[in-house]
This record gives structure tokens, sequence and C-alpha cells, in this order.
């Protein structure tokens, strides 16, 4: 363990030395590496998390780069997941980075996402959501959930300690399945935002805090920066 690394975690009677080795010896999938998974992926390769997959069939894109702070625009064009994997390892390359250039699909999921401690929703579409929720019931692993839309986000974790499943609280999935910003904008801020309480709620179930979005939606409104958590 790298005791300067991660000194400003050791530090904490939360963490210490027990609970940073909890984060190096885990193992997160994180589906989605734009606005979302940009921050998740960074501050999970910051905090040590040993074994990230990075699952992205996309590639960078001009209009990406308003909020996607992952990426340069020399390197438009080119894998997202391929990029991310080299950019964190920048930043920490002791880690171990595996990579699917594929969509997450009822076909490929299960076989993905095998082998993960959990899995953190960073895409922009129902359908892929409820796809993640299934195999982590079938994995019986948690599903840290994240969204944005205009000034709005919201985070929730689903499949925790017993905890309701993604198609308990959104019960049917909506006729316009897309929620991302090609149709309805998002102000550059708020995925760096909302994408670091994912990252904040997987450290936290790593290390096995308590108090884990488990059952609760948080929501927050970045225009009036007011928030709420509501119980379901």
């Amino acid at each position: 363990m790298d005791l300067e690394r991660y000194n400003r975690h050791i530090i904490l009677p939360e963490i210490s030395t027990a609970g940073q080795q909890k984060l190096l010896s885990a193992k997160v999938l994180v589906i989605g590496a734009g606005g979302l998974g940009s921050p998740v992926l960074m501050y999970l390769a910051a905090a040590g998390i040993g074994e990230i997959g990075i699952v992205d069939d996309d590639i960078v894109s001009l209009s990406n780069l308003q909020r996607q702070i992952l990426y340069k625009a020399t390197e438009v064009n080119q894998p997202k997941a391929l990029v991310a994997k080299q950019r964190i390892l920048e930043n920490n390359p002791t880690l171990k980075i595996e990579i699917y250039q594929a969509r997450f699909t009822e076909s490929n999921g299960l076989e993905i996402a095998k082998g993960y401690d959990l899995i953190v929703d960073c895409t922009d579409n129902f359908a892929s959501r409820y796809i993640i929720d299934e195999v982590c019931r079938k994995l019986n692993i948690p599903m840290v959930y994240g969204s944005v839309s205009k000034f709005c986000g919201q985070v929730a974790v689903f499949n925790y300690n017993g905890g309701k499943q993604y198609k308990e609280l959104f019960l049917e999935q909506p006729e316009d399945d897309l929620d991302d910003s090609s149709k309805l904008g998002v102000i550059g801020v708020l995925p760096g935002i909302i994408g670091s309480v994912q990252a904040n709620e997987v450290i936290k179930i790593v290390i096995g805090l308590n108090d884990v979005l488990r059952n609760k939606l948080f929501l927050l409104d970045s225009k009036t920066m007011i928030s709420n958590i509501v119980e379901f």
C-alpha cells in the first residue's frame, strides 16, 4: 500500500489502513464513460479502487467536451473506454483496468459483470438501467444509480443489503426511452456533481459505512441548489 498516496484516507478513522485495503481489493464495474462516468472513474481511481471495469461502445465527440472531463479535443473520434483507461492510469498506474468496448445488454451483461463487487450505472437511458438492475439482482451485488437532465440530478443505491431494486422505484419504462443531454440539454457541471456523489456512495459501500443511499433517492436542483432525500 502506498501510504503517502492514500494518506488523507488513512488518517480518517472511518477509513484507516483497513478501509483503504478494502478499496484496493475492490472490483467495481462502471457502465458508461460519459458525463457521469468521467468523475466516477476519476475519483474511484484516485481513491485506489484496485480493479475497475469500463463498459462503453462510444467514441469521443466534440459535443462531449462540454461536460465529459476525461477527454481532450485531440481525442475526438477515439474510443471512450480506451481513452478513459489511459487517462485514469496516468493518475494511478497501479490499478487494474479492464475495458469492454461493447454495449451492456441482456446477452452479455451477466458475463461482463461476473466477478465485480458492484456496478455503477452511468448510462443515459432507461432500457440499460433495467438490464443493469436485473444483472445486479442475479449476481446479488449493489447498483449505484445516477441520472442528470437539464439542471437536475439524482442518485440512489439499489439491491444493497436486501434493499429495493431500480424497477421497484421506476415501475414502468417511459415511452421516450432517452433522458440524455442530446434531447434535453444539461448544464456542464451537473454530471460532475452527481458523478461525485455516486463515487462517494461506492466508497462508503466498499469500506462498510452505514449511511448509504439504500432505499433513498437523493435529488438535486443545481439551479436553485435545493437538495432533498426521498425514502422509498
